[in-house]
């Protein structure tokens, strides 16, 4: 399977992950600018990009970029809909690193999720319904994850699904070493 010919799309009871649309911006958006949920999106090695945008416009500017990314397979960026409330809660993001660091030829998972969903049992339902799947989406041989050490319930969450402290530290590309990472192999 190639992510960049034809992206999966996941379900549960609960959510539905699917490459984003155009349609999600205003859902995107509370997300996006929701103050209480930008400490916990992980925006390193981003060029210094936080994913905080305050207006429609900006949001549509990050879409488009997104789009762009997912054609020239840089990465790609799924929407992660609550099928209950039938709203956009979030993004997942999934790329392969290549790096000269301990997380070569790994799986990058962003996940960023309005504050309301930043507990462990969403999260874990999250994490869970995609974290199986990256070595046959993405061709990788483990995924690695942000969760810094104020993410509480991030933590538990990712815990539970299996992930474990990497004592190493994420090398960007300019040099400057991120920490907070989190593997499963």
């Amino acid at each position: 399977m190639n992510i960049y010919e034809k992206c999966p799309e996941f379900e549960s009871k609960k959510f539905l992950i699917r490459l984003f649309q155009k349609e999600d911006c205003n859902d995107l958006l509370k997300v996006y600018s929701d103050k209480n949920a930008l400490p916990f999106f992980n925006s390193d090695n981003c060029d210094g990009d936080n994913f905080y945008y305050t207006t429609k416009e900006k949001m549509e500017e990050a879409i488009s970029f997104w789009h762009m990314a997912y054609e020239n397979g840089w990465f790609v960026r799924l929407s992660i809909v609550d099928k209950t409330a039938s709203s956009v809660i979030g993004t997942i993001e999934l790329c392969l690193r290549v790096s000269e660091d301990e997380f070569n030829h790994m799986g990058i998972l962003r996940v960023d999720v309005r504050s309301d969903y930043e507990q462990e049992d969403m999260l874990y339902d999250i994490f869970l319904l995609i974290t199986p799947k990256f070595e046959e989406m993405l061709g990788c041989k483990g995924v690695l994850t942000k969760a810094p050490i104020y993410a509480i319930e991030r933590i538990k969450a990712i815990q539970k699904a299996g992930f474990t402290k990497s004592e190493h530290l994420l090398i960007g590309k300019t040099g400057y070493a991120y920490d907070g990472y989190w593997t499963i192999k």
